[in-house]
């Protein structure tokens, strides 16, 4: 029997019932287009303000001659030197295109149906959305002031629990659990679970109670995946590259599910010529802690609360039930906002640090928003 458009009747796997695809925001040039808006600012991604570092913009140029061969389907050269700087075997690390790409690749790798992942709720949506196209079943816990509730994650693990998912810094809330806790937590957590500690803001904390994963849990034989980026601080989201760290049974199970070629040559040679800046780290790292303070203030003066400590390059508060009447107001003042619902907070908004420029920006169109309020 066929289905609509002749699509014959159980193709379509019953799993994917459930799950709602990602749907992306539209791009800066359309909505100036839609809007008849003469200038647009995209404050809605958790994007750097910054570009490409120097010497990252000359690999991209220089690898942009070879388009026409396929990438290292093993991204030999970056994983070698990631590997050697985090002080970790190389076949413990593991390149993708983004950490996205590799939550994906854990979840393919490793559930069933049925199976359970736990994570806390709001927190990173794909968590979710990868377990529920895998068959599994996602136990979402409640954050406690805007945190991860480490006790009560321990408390929803059971037998049928694979993966725990620990974003730490927290997307969307900006906030941050201690070294303390997910020392509790290792110390803790059931033998037959796989911890995926997701580290995607970890060169944004200068928190000292904050812990670095890799060299904490992973180097300390911990059953764990930690995961890194360079699509934020290092300004390279549009070339989707990150990495791993993990035993070798995990990257070597990534590597059969993950898609041959999946990191380009350019997000290669970029990410690669981005290892050798640490002072440019250090600036960018100054700069975003100095407007994520603007940004908190302007929150504040037309009344609103943003999660606090934050700690990345966003900002998180509530306007109330929902957050898309207020989303759809500051679009058509021609700023791009987050509104939360898919990560789990339908009154939430999440805001992108941006220059302080962009953050005026967002200040006028908030004001000119609230003043035409009811």
């Amino acid at each position: 029997m066929a289905g609509p458009a002749g699509v014959p009747e159980g193709v379509v796997r019953r799993a994917l019932e459930g799950v709602r695809a990602y749907e992306p925001g539209k791009p800066v040039e359309e909505v100036q287009r839609e809007l008849g808006l003469g200038r647009v600012v995209k404050l809605a991604s958790n994007e750097g303000p910054f570009p490409p570092f120097p010497a990252a913009l000359e690999a991209i140029e220089r690898t942009a001659r070879d388009l026409n061969r396929y990438p290292d389907g093993g991204s030999y050269l970056l994983r070698s030197a990631l590997a050697e700087r985090q002080g970790v075997p190389f076949q413990e690390l593991v390149v993708g295109s983004g950490a996205d790409a590799l939550i994906d690749c854990i979840s393919q790798a490793t559930l069933d149906p049925g199976d359970e992942i736990v994570c806390g709720w709001p927190s990173f949506a794909s968590y979710v959305i990868d377990a529920l196209k895998m068959g599994a079943v996602p136990k979402t816990v409640p954050l406690t002031d805007n945190r991860y509730d480490m006790d009560a994650i321990l408390d929803a693990i059971g037998p049928k629990t694979k993966l725990v998912f620990i974003c730490n810094p927290n997307n969307p809330t900006g906030t941050m659990n201690t070294k303390a806790e997910l020392d509790s937590y290792f110390e803790r957590v059931p033998g037959h679970v796989l911890t995926v500690l997701d580290q995607a803001y970890f060169e944004y904390m200068e928190e000292p109670d904050y812990p670095d994963g890799i060299e904490e849990y992973a180097k300390a034989g911990q059953p764990v995946l930690v995961l890194r980026t360079f699509s934020k601080i290092y300004g390279l989201a549009g070339l989707r590259v990150g990495y791993g760290v993990a035993p070798a049974e995990i990257v070597t199970a990534i590597a059969k599910v993950r898609r041959a070629f999946d990191v380009n040559q350019q997000a290669q040679a970029a990410a690669l010529a981005s290892l050798d800046s640490p002072e440019e780290l250090i600036r960018r790292r100054a700069v975003n802690a100095e407007g994520r303070e603007q940004l908190e203030q302007i929150l504040r003066d037309h009344g609103f609360e943003p999660a606090t400590p934050a700690v990345t390059n966003f900002l998180f508060f509530e306007v109330g039930d929902d957050s898309k009447p207020l989303f759809k107001q500051l679009l058509a003042e021609g700023v791009i906002v987050r509104p939360m619902g898919a990560f789990g907070a339908p009154g939430g908004i999440r805001v992108t640090v941006g220059t302080p420029e962009e953050n005026e920006f967002f200040a006028a169109a908030l004001g000119r928003v609230l003043a035409h309020a009811p």
